[in-house]
């Protein structure tokens, strides 16, 4: 990949200096109008005011893989003992549901579909190849095997016609397309749209556009990469000054800013004073509109 003069390229500034361990899973609050996210390695649910820089914490007490809103209020929390749902006034967790069987296997990424069914990935503690898989959770809380033979199950977002599904396995590093059926869930017809060399980075959480373009950030990289993933062409990139960058999503009220988590895990102390806003929230206005989040409508 190689990065010509052609290529729009802009800076992320740090908003939020969060030191967290690993910061993932942002999610733009469609109604709340707050950034979402969760520090995994921190057990830590964050909500992030933009506006008055207030950073509201609940500690969860397990790894937690990701959140997504409730439509009815709360949210829905994958942690490392399960399925939970969050009040996300209180920090009151109710058991859902767990599928995991293996203790050296946790959650990960993961989003809701346009029909609220909760899509969630998982990856081996020590990050082993062919342990992890990608479950879909359906509105009666029947939970779905959907992929298998993954490594670390990643960033996944829907097209707005709701019939293409983008999916990240990390290790492999591409981003995958399935054709997806929005009434039934179903997918098929997986096929790489876009390769990334290792030497830029993995492939780590995604965004996608009002344009159905897919935002792809590099864990580290310090980069986020903006692709039309039908024509496979870059077409901007977005650097972030730490390294270890691990997912995005579109916030703001208008939906115009790309707000990047980043971590410390993995770097030394020579690392950790070269890149001091390790860990933080960053956020750039990359000249393009995102959309809003789906809610999870599952009945809990």
């Amino acid at each position: 990949m190689n990065f010509n003069s052609g290529i729009q390229t802009k800076k992320a500034e740090l908003v939020l200096d969060a030191k967290a361990t690993l910061a993932e899973g942002p999610i733009w609050h469609p109604t709340e109008n707050v950034l979402y996210w969760v520090d995994i390695e921190g057990r830590k649910l964050h909500i992030f005011n933009p506006e008055t820089g207030e950073n509201k914490t609940f500690d969860v007490k397990e790894r937690v893989g990701t959140i997504v809103p409730l439509e009815r209020g709360g949210a829905v929390v994958a942690l490392q003992n399960g399925i939970h749902r969050i009040d996300t006034q209180t920090g009151e967790l109710s058991f859902v549901a767990h599928p995991i069987q293996e203790n050296d296997i946790r959650f990960n990424d993961g989003k809701c579909d346009a029909a609220g069914r909760f899509w969630v990935g998982t990856m081996a503690l020590d990050k082993r190849k062919g342990t992890a898989v990608l479950y879909r959770m359906d509105l009666d809380k029947t939970i779905v095997q959907m992929l298998d033979n993954l490594t670390i199950s990643n960033g996944i977002v829907w097209t707005a016609d709701n019939k293409t599904m983008y999916f990240i396995d990390t290790r492999s590093q591409q981003v995958q397309a399935f054709d997806f059926d929005l009434e039934s869930g179903e997918i098929n017809n997986g096929r790489v749209v876009v390769k990334i060399e290792k030497s830029e980075g993995s492939p780590d959480g995604m965004a996608i556009d009002e344009n159905d373009n897919i935002w792809i950030v590099l864990h580290g990289g310090g980069a986020v990469l903006n692709y039309n993933p039908k024509s496979g062409e870059l077409l901007q990139k977005i650097t972030v000054p730490v390294p270890q960058t691990t997912a995005c999503a579109f916030g703001g009220k208008n939906l115009d800013t790309l707000y990047i988590t980043t971590g410390t895990e993995g770097l030394s102390e020579k690392d950790l004073k070269k890149y001091p806003a390790s860990g933080g929230i960053f956020a750039v206005k990359p000249g393009v509109k995102g959309v809003p989040a789906h809610f999870c409508k599952i009945k809990l």
